[in-house]
């Protein structure tokens, strides 16, 4: 059985990624935008309405995709059984409840507030692909290089020189295509990128720098650095990688280096070296997983990957997922199959680390859960491609990875969603956002966009834990992003299902920035909301050791199973998945009111870098499930 899906996939990576995308039911080198580049009113800062728009698109296709073949698994390390393991799932009953919810804890406030939407930007300048908070409260989002246009130039006349491949005529692109965007004003600040970052991965490096990975051409082994400051732009190593990561998926490990997995047509993982050092061939690591799942239609990129608080690492591919060492690079066992699908580009469902509870839980190392839902069939990408959109699955599926014996528990979602986001708000709960109802990720693959948020109480009664808020009226479907904010809402961006940039197709290139406030930020509970001083708190924390929080709260003296203190670790996001995502809930001495409408509680910080890599994290205080806006704090 092997040697034949062996011999199948092999056959397949004959044809040179003519699939990608869905560009196969088109012609593969005919432009397919009904208008010719204008070079015309393309620079538009004041917001122009992107129904006036020309369709951006310059050449037919100004490049080829490349075929990148098979790797020869030459540093073909800790290889296995090519085996498949048995499913286990069973429905979640109400037996699946928490059973470390604060028994001392009154329930959170009630609202009937659905929450609200709010458009900030008209123009962000450049499609939100990628999209990632920095610690100076300014946003990164970058699209591809690859079609050379954008609706920002740069500034001061820069331009970057590229091989039209082609016509192979050295051509200039003076467009940007990532930006820098202040979420209090909007205001954008165009950035140059040289390498192409499409489909890239990245995070957050200890000192609060993004460091991105991988991406397509002559980006797919650049890693790219940017500092938090007013006048950074990146600084690229185009080089660095052993392997082309396209697709790839990029986390922290316990000692704030960086593992990147996966992309396409690369079965290996490597660890990120230095700024100005590289890899060599024998600094990949062959993993067979990747290799076994993917199937005619890939279905298992962008794997979803995180660090346990056991300090292996949980890779998940289609259906499959693992545990690794990071210290001995050996696959210490697999874990169930999940049934029903595929979960992974193209398939694209959702994923998170549920947070994790070190308020309640005495044990070391702390449970860790995962949860993925919806994803598509796997035949749905084949059957978009021939024009049908096949229903997206509906379930979510939880399991304990740090359970010997570990079962995926599901769950059926309000609405079937695929290619949509998974964040975690500040208060522990989970919001899922964007995507559609059928198809795929790829362009023009996907149909039926869902426009309805839907929040996750993940310790609430098993028929209590989804509800559905209030719609949006922008289509966010593929390449579409979503960020959570220190002021608790969610900024949403992106959604291009078109090469180039497309204004009049069904589903337009999108440029436009929303807000969306939760129920938590119902006006009628904002008196119950506390406010951190930050001045009296710490933001310099050590590992185990204990801090002051100081928080100003109207009203009633408020009990101590009243508060929680949550950490959360903003992710890089991309294609429906939020890497490096992270959420701890802290365990907290007595809340004293030290004044009237002033209070005090000491938290621990969390034990080691394996519960919580280094870096940067915001910190919130939530009083019965209103959360404070959250403040800046590292730890290491």
């Amino acid at each position: 059985m092997a040697a034949t899906l062996f011999h199948i996939k092999a056959l397949c990576l004959l044809l040179p990624l003519l699939f990608v995308h869905g560009l196969a039911q088109i012609n593969f080198f005919r432009n397919p935008f009904s208008s010719q580049f204008s070079g015309e009113g393309l620079l538009n800062g004041n917001g122009q309405d992107q129904s006036q728009r020309t369709n951006l698109f310059p050449f037919n296709f100004p490049f080829n995709f490349p075929f990148i073949g098979r790797p020869s698994h030459s540093n073909d390390h800790d290889a296995y059984e090519d085996r498949e393991p048995a499913p286990r799932r069973t429905p979640a009953d109400d037996s699946d409840h928490n059973p470390q919810l604060d028994p001392n804890a009154r329930p959170d406030f009630s609202t009937d507030f659905k929450g609200s939407w709010d458009l900030v930007s008209k123009n962000s300048g450049v499609s939100g692909m990628h999209i990632i908070l920095l610690p100076n409260n300014k946003l990164i989002m970058y699209d591809a290089s690859a079609f050379h246009i954008s609706d920002i130039k740069l500034p001061n006349g820069q331009c970057v020189p590229f091989m039209d491949k082609r016509s192979n005529k050295q051509m200039t692109d003076c467009w940007a295509h990532g930006v820098e965007f202040d979420i209090d004003t909007a205001k954008i600040r165009p950035l140059k990128m040289v390498y192409d970052p499409w489909c890239s991965s990245g995070g957050l490096a200890v000192d609060g720098s993004l460091v991105g990975t991988g991406g397509w051409d002559n980006g797919i082994k650049t890693v790219r650095y940017f500092k938090p400051c007013d006048t950074c732009d990146f600084n690229e190593y185009q080089t660095t990688l052993a392997d082309p990561r396209w697709y790839a998926t990029q986390i922290t490990l316990a000692d704030g280096g960086f593992m990147v997995v996966g992309g396409r047509r690369a079965y290996t993982y490597e660890y990120v070296p230095p700024p100005g050092k590289f890899n060599n061939k024998n600094a990949k690591y062959f993993l067979p997983l990747l290799d076994q799942t993917t199937d005619l239609d890939e279905n298992n990129l962008y794997p979803f990957v995180y660090l346990s608080t056991d300090g292996n690492v949980f890779i998940f591919a289609n259906n499959r997922s693992l545990l690794l060492s990071p210290k001995t690079n050996n696959v210490l066992r697999e874990l169930p199959v999940l049934p029903g699908g595929a979960r992974n580009y193209p398939a694209s469902g959702m994923s998170a680390l549920l947070p994790i509870r070190l308020d309640l839980n005495p044990a070391v190392p702390p449970p860790a859960e995962v949860i993925i839902c919806g994803g598509a069939k796997n035949e749905a990408y084949g059957r978009a491609g021939r024009g049908t959109f096949i229903p997206a699955l509906q379930d979510c599926n939880r399991i304990t990875i740090t359970d010997p014996k570990p079962v995926w528990k599901t769950e059926t979602m309000p609405s079937q969603r695929v290619i949509g986001d998974m964040l975690i708000l500040p208060t522990g709960d989970l919001l899922l956002i964007n995507g559609a109802k059928a198809g795929t990720a790829a362009w023009f693959f996907a149909d039926n966009p869902n426009l309805v948020p839907v929040l996750y109480r993940p310790d609430a009664p098993v028929t209590q834990r989804f509800t559905e808020l209030a719609a949006t009226d922008i289509p966010r479907m593929y390449h579409s992003s979503a960020a959570v904010l220190p002021d608790g809402k969610i900024i949403v961006a992106g959604s291009n299902t078109n090469p180039g940039y497309n204004y009049t197709a069904k589903y337009p290139t999108e440029l436009r920035i929303e807000k969306f406030s939760p129920p938590y930020l119902d006006p009628a509970l904002a008196k119950w909301r506390p406010e951190l001083v930050k001045e009296s708190t710490a933001t310099e924390l050590s590992y185990g050791s204990m801090f002051e929080i100081v928080f100003k709260l109207k009203g009633l003296r408020v009990r101590n199973g009243d508060i929680k203190v949550t950490m959360y670790s903003p992710p890089f996001t991309t294609h429906g998945y939020s890497m490096n995502q992270r959420m701890l809930i802290l365990e907290k001495d007595m809340v004293v009111r030290t004044s009237r409408g002033m209070y005090r509680v000491v938290a621990t910080a969390p034990p080691s870098g394996v519960v919580a890599p280094p870096g940067y994290y915001l910190l919130f205080v939530v009083h019965r499930g209103v959360p404070s806006e959250g403040i800046w704090v590292r730890i290491k």
